[in-house]
């Protein structure tokens, strides 16, 4: 099993494909406590993240904003008194691609 983290993106836009279902879940069981969601017929993966306040959980987001512009791939955030919601799908694909889950894993890293 690879470790997604290490993982290049694959910035080739001509080949890229949305992942089958079955796909992501393979992959997702290297990623504790990510899911997949639907929303409006669109599958994403997210996770939420724990923190002790506020301040904790937007330093977290920061963490994540800073990741994601360095990659040019950004997710949705959702920050909260004490938890932050990440969830990764490719917009031009409508559903996941493997970025996203090399991505959840890079996020994971920053926790």
């Amino acid at each position: 099993m690879s470790d997604l983290s290490t993982e290049a993106l694959d910035t080739s836009q001509a080949n890229a494909k949305k992942l089958l279902s079955e796909q992501i879940d393979s992959l997702l069981a290297q990623l504790p406590d990510w899911v997949v969601k639907q929303v409006d017929s669109v599958e994403r993966i997210e996770k939420v993240y724990s923190f002790k306040d506020f301040s904790a959980a937007l330093a977290f987001t920061n963490q994540v904003g800073a990741l994601a512009e360095q990659e040019d791939h950004h997710p949705a955030l959702l920050t909260e008194w004490g938890q932050v919601t990440v969830t990764w799908w490719s917009h031009g694909l409508g559903g996941v691609h493997r970025n996203d889950l090399i991505m959840a894993a890079r996020t994971d890293q920053l926790s």
